[in-house]
């Protein structure tokens, strides 16, 4: 992550792509129901013919997303919940910039757990899906438009 956002801005932004992701998935329809049909069309090599080969992988897949997403999703909001900067005490040389620690594992922060989640959830080189709002961008430092 860079170290000239702040960290504060930065749990911002990961629990509103986390909440996102949660309210996307409370809003789609399960597919267990769909796919239990689906196995009946698989054929001899082991595909539905459609559109796209479905494998029996990709019907467990499409049966189990939205509740095991919904999991992750609540997962990862408790996790940052449980990790965030909290001011670590003590006489400081930069009153102004106190050294800060995670109030859970009582790390420097930005925790381990946080980096590691801020990492994990970085939008790496692919296209969001359409009707999904992309939130690539939010981690960069955002420049204040000149005047004049």
């Amino acid at each position: 992550m860079n170290s000239e956002i702040p960290e504060d801005f930065q749990r911002r932004v990961l629990r509103e792509h986390l909440e996102t992701i949660q309210a996307h998935t409370e809003k789609a329809s399960s597919w267990r129901a769909s796919a239990e049909p689906l196995r009946g069309l698989l054929n001899r090599e082991g595909y539905v013919r459609v559109s796209a080969r479905l494998v029996g992988e990709d019907l467990d897949f499409l049966a189990e997303a939205r509740e095991e997403l919904l999991c992750f999703s609540e997962l990862g909001i408790r996790l940052l919940d449980l990790h965030q900067p909290r001011d670590a005490g003590g006489i400081s040389s930069d009153p102004a910039n106190p050294i800060l620690r995670c109030r859970s594992c009582m790390w420097r922060w930005p925790c381990p757990t946080f980096r590691a989640m801020a990492e994990a959830f970085t939008p790496r080189r692919r296209e969001a899906a359409p009707g999904l709002p992309s939130w690539r961008g939010q981690l960069e430092p955002q420049r204040a438009p000149e005047l004049g």
